[in-house]
Order: C-alpha cells, then structure tokens, then sequence
C-alpha cells in the first residue's frame, strides 16, 4: 500500500480513552511472584527475598574487573567541573568511553558487548556518576532505554545482528517519545509513521530527547495510522539520526545535568525501513513501558552514587567544622542530618541492588520493585542532597569554583543538588510513578472486581464480577486480621546482638493494615477511587517505605553471614527501620486526616481567576512566547544542531 503522508493533527483524546490507552499497554498478567505487588496486597512474602539473591561468581569476577577499569578512567580522564562549567561532556572522554566498552555495558559479549549484569551495570552507573552526573545520564540514556534494550527484548535476531554491534563500540543511540503537547499521555501522540511501500514515513516533533544531540540511532515511537493490512497505533522504530529530513533543532539547556546532549528533533518526511521497525504495529507503548521495567534502575543507581558522596562530604566537613567547642557532627540538630544520610544511603543501596539481583535472576515480577526504586531513590537523594547544603551553610550555596578561587576545598554540594533535582521527573515522575504503581498495586482487585465500577459494562457482567468478587474477598479479607507480626519470635534469625526482627514483624502487620486500608478506600469511593490521586500516593509512599525497611534488613543479614561489616550493616538497617517507620505513622495519619477537599476548592479559584489579587504586587521576569511550542509537522527552518561524536 502506498501512501503519500500527509500532516498529522493533535488527537483529540477523551480521558477515558487515554486511560484505555495506557492500560493496553500495560503489561496485564503476572506469569511471575512479586514481593511488592503481594507486600500491597498484605502479604509478607519474606521468602522472596531472603536469604538474598546473589551474582554467579563468573559474572562477579567480569564486572568487578570493569569496574576497576572504570574506576581508573574516572579518576584520570573525567573532569566533573568543567563538563558543569562548559556544558559539555569533552569529546575524547565520549571517544575514551566507548573504547574501555562503557557504552556495551549491557549488550551481550556475542554482540561486543561487556555482557555485564544488572547488578554490575548500576554499580558502574553509580561509579561513573558521581564524577559526572551527565555522563552517567548519557550512558543509562543510551543502555537503559536506547536501542539495545528494546532490541534485546523484542528485537529481530537481524536487527540484533545489524545494530547491536554498533551500540557496544561506536554508535551513541537516544529514545524519542515526549512531544511538546505530550508527556505521560501518550494517547495524544502526534508523530506518525505512514506506510509507504516498504518503509515508513514519519513526520512530527520529539521534545527533550536525551542524548538526541549526538545520536546516530534514534528508537522513535510514531503513530501509525489504521488501514488496509496495517493494523496501526504506537509503533516503535530504529531511525539513523543522519536520515534525511532529520533535524536536530535546540540543544536544550537545564539547571543541571548541564553537560546532556538533550534536544528537540523534527521529522520531516523522513523513510524509514519497515524492517527497522521494532515489534508489531501498536506495540510500541509496550516496549516502552517493558523496556522501563529494568531501564528505571539506572536512576537509583545514580542516586545511590550520589548518597555515598553526600555522606562521604558530610563526615568529613562535619568533623573539621567546631562551632561552640565541638565538631557540628555532635550537635543533634546536624548530627540527625548526618544519620539521614547515613541510614537512607544504606537503605537505598540495598534496594537497587536487591531489586537488581532479581532482574538479574529473572525469577520474579519486579515492575513494582524497579517503580518503587525509581521514586523512592529519586525523593530520598534530593532529600539527602538539600541536607548536605543544609549542613555545609553558605559554603554549600556556593559554587565548588568559587570556594577553590578563594583557597578552600572545591566542593559541588550545589551542583547535586541541580543535578539529581530532574530525577523526579525522569522517566515518570513522581506524580506518575503514585499513579503507575497505584494502578499495578490494586490489580488483583480491578481483576476481580473491576467490572463492577466500569460503566460500560452491562448487568450480567457486573453480576458475574459480583460472584467472583465475593469469593475472592471471602478468602482473603480473614487473612489480614492475623499473621506472623504479632508472634514475639518470629523472624528471629535476623537477631544478632542488633535486633531486626521487630521491623519485619512491623512490616508483615503494616502490610495487613496497608492491604485493609486500600479495600476500605476502594469500598468507599469505587469508580471515583482513581480521581483520589493523594491518597493513592500515600499509599504508595507506605508501600515504598515498607519494601526499603525489608530489603534494608536482608542486605544487613547478608552482610553479616559474608563478614562484611556485618555488626554496622545492622545499625545501620536498625537506624533506618526506626526513621522510615517514623514517616510510615505520619503517612497513614494523613490517608484519613488531610487537606486533600480543601485543596480542590482552592485550585478550582485560582484556575477561575478568584485570587488573581494575591499576584499583585511583583513583576514577571518571563520572556514571551507561547506556553507550548507550535510542533506543526513540516520540513526545519532551523540549522541542524546534530553533533555526531567519532
């Protein structure tokens, strides 16, 4: 079938078909255990995590002498301050990169690639940056949700054979599906892909694609419109980034992350070879959402690197800094800052690398676990970042520049804090991420009794999902009345000298209470329960804290069975049981007790003009323009900002 393309229109979408949107692409069965998913249903699965999943000594032995390598090349080749002071992460560290094999990290050795594990990548992606934040964002861009990941799981052995190579050595690869009207709802998406013959051809534009600057390939999602043996709707493609009619138009600039190649990029009439296409047609959300299942744990690396230093700059400052006689470390209101850190880094690190080391033995489900490392990583290091500006005073307002020009360490304490403040919105935002892990979390109830809340469906359906529903919660509403939590010795294996045992019998009974509080929310508000995003949050805050508490005690006991620091692996864990179970109770005093109506009340005036007095009294320093960019499909007036890298 031939085609000419013609100019796509913005969608126009109701918000009950981009929730049908999103929910087909989700993935809708679970083949595999999930710790998270049955935490949320009340259900302590302790046995699937512990004792602790552990790496194949080959594969240990592989990536622990890359990370040596790596290592090396951090502290030789990488120049933190000058990728933040120029903007630009120097060519020859790119070109030195690909040549130690950083960008083949995850591509298997068949391919070229370094074949390293999950466990192993996120600790390179921890290593590279915390000496520049950009590059562990150019790299984890490229790995995590670049081609390879796609290809490698629904991927041609052709195209495997074609691309794969190319992203281990020499080629820099970027993912392109934000638009400037499109972010989380990907129902509106503009770009189309016509079919012509034997090729697609694409037009549209693609806003904030990271590492899109220097690509040589590009993994694109278009629409494809339905026709006569195309069966149409998202579809992912391979794209060449020196096509023709594609062009890089901005290299946007950030408050931080100041070194990523991150731009705008128009397709114009651009041909793309059905063969470059990844999967079926209308699968492309799907291998988006798929491929983020693991690609999201490339973030909380990142921010457990960043942990480590934030602790690492607060020791160290905190012990030569004496105000009134004493080191500020021992004063409480620092020193309570510092055990922060200190217990969060902790419980951080044994959440990324518990959830890895599942990845990795693809054992179990972990599209809950990797979301809730994703937002509870991006939260707590911003969190920990802003403490150690806190903790440095002026000194950590100031630039690591102009402490060095007048004679004093050159710490970046600022710039961490810019660099990690994006990670909220990465990749799902913090707001999405609730709304994402929400969703998954009350699954087994939408599968029971979903029917029973959807207007669509007719009597007989709801009367049938009524049955089901019944016999679903008479087996297990009795369950969350009584379990392990409240037996004085249960889990006493994890009591040795410290005792952790009372933090997972509080976690088994926090699930219960956890699981009875959403049914009691689901009972109450029914279909309006998805318009109830504050309390959906909070809940996944709970859920959250809950999954760090338990994987921080079962790396505490791991260590101590390898002779690791095994005594301080346990205070550790101990001290963060205690601070997480602290903001456990506030999260459930506030399911019930909040602000939430009132807050509606008030936004509804402020959208309807009612307290435009209250702006009065300042001027807007805000430039002109429009709110949104006009992403009108058609060829570039602008000069190619496209920067190959070779």
């Amino acid at each position: 079938m031939s085609a000419t393309p013609e100019s796509p229109s913005r969608p126009t979408v109701t918000e009950r078909e981009a929730r049908r949107v999103a929910e087909a692409a989700r993935e809708q069965d679970w083949h595999k255990p999930s710790f998270a998913k049955e935490l949320f249903l009340g259900r302590f699965r302790l046995d699937l995590i512990h004792p602790h999943p552990l790496p194949a000594g080959e594969d240990a032995e592989r990536g622990e002498a890359f990370l040596a390598k790596l290592r090396d090349f951090c502290e030789t080749r990488i120049d933190g301050a000058l990728i933040d002071r120029e903007a630009r992460i120097p060519d020859e560290v790119v070109t030195g990169l690909k040549e130690i094999g950083a960008f083949g990290m995850k591509i298997d050795t068949r391919y070229g690639g370094l074949g390293l594990t999950q466990v192993h990548y996120n600790k390179a992606l921890a290593l590279v940056g915390s000496a520049s934040p950009a590059i562990g964002a150019l790299l984890s861009a490229h790995q995590s949700i670049g081609v390879p990941q796609p290809l490698k799981m629904f991927g041609t052995q052709e195209q495997k054979d074609t691309f794969l190579p190319r992203c281990a050595r020499t080629d820099i690869s970027a993912f392109l599906l934000t638009e400037p009207d499109v972010g989380s709802d990907p129902a509106r998406l503009a770009t189309t892909a016509v079919p012509d013959g034997d090729d697609y051809v694409l037009d549209g534009v693609k806003l904030w694609t990271t590492n899109g600057v220097v690509a040589d390939l590009l993994v694109v999602m278009a629409r494809v419109p339905k026709s006569e043996g195309h069966r149409g709707g998202i579809t992912a493609f391979v794209v060449e980034a020196d096509s023709e009619g594609v062009t890089v138009e901005n290299r946007n600039a950030f408050m931080g992350l100041r070194g990523l190649e991150n731009g705008v990029t128009r397709f114009h009439r651009v041909r793309v070879p059905a063969a470059h296409r990844i999967g079926a047609e209308g699968q492309g959300l799907k291998i988006a959402l798929t491929t983020l299942n693991t690609g999201r744990l490339s973030l909380p690396a990142m921010c457990v690197g960043a942990g480590k230093w934030c602790l690492k700059i607060a020791r160290e400052w905190s012990a030569a800094r004496e105000q009134w006689g004493k080191p500020v470390a021992l004063h409480e209101a620092v020193g309570s800052k510092i055990a922060f850190i200190a217990a969060t880094t902790f419980a951080l690190e044994a959440v990324l690398d518990l959830s890895s080391q599942m990845a990795d033995e693809n054992r179990n489900d972990i599209r809950i676990e990797a979301a809730l490392a994703k937002l509870y990583g991006s939260e707590m290091a911003c969190l920990m970042a802003d403490e150690l500006v806190q903790i440095r005073g002026g000194r950590g307002y100031e630039t690591a520049d102009s402490l060095r020009d007048r004679g004093e360490r050159a710490v970046p304490a600022e710039q961490i804090l810019r660099d990690l403040r994006i990670n909220r919105i990465f990749e799902g935002s913090t707001e999405i991420m609730h709304l994402l892990i929400a969703r998954e979390a009350v699954d087994a109830h939408l599968s029971v009794a979903g029917d029973l809340i959807d207007p669509d469906k007719t009597l007989g359906d709801k009367a049938r999902a009524g049955a089901n529903a019944g016999l679903f919660y008479a087996k297990w509403l009795p369950r969350l009345v009584a379990g392990p939590g409240q037996l004085p010795g249960a889990y006493g294996e994890f009591r040795h000298g410290i005792d952790l045992s009372p933090h997972l019998r509080y976690v088994e009974r926090t699930a219960r209470r956890l699981a009875r509080s959403t049914f009691y929310a689901m009972s109450r508000w029914q279909g309006r329960m998805e318009t109830k995003q504050g309390f959906l949050g909070r809940i996944v805050d709970i859920g959250a804290e809950l999954f760090a508490m338990s994987a921080a005690c079962v790396r505490a006991e791991l260590l101590r069975t390898r002779g690791e620091n095994g005594r301080e692996a346990y205070q550790l864990a101990d001290a963060f049981c205690r601070q997480s179970r602290v903001r456990v109770e506030e999260l459930f005093g506030r399911l019930w007790t909040n602000t939430d109506d009132i807050d509606r009340r008030v936004v509804k005036g402020v959208l309807s003009g009612t307290y435009t007095w209250l702006e009065q009294g300042v001027v807007d320093p805000s430039g002109d323009g429009p709110w949104i960019a006009d992403a009108a499909p058609g060829p570039s007036t602008r000069e190619n900002r496209h920067r190959p890298i070779r």
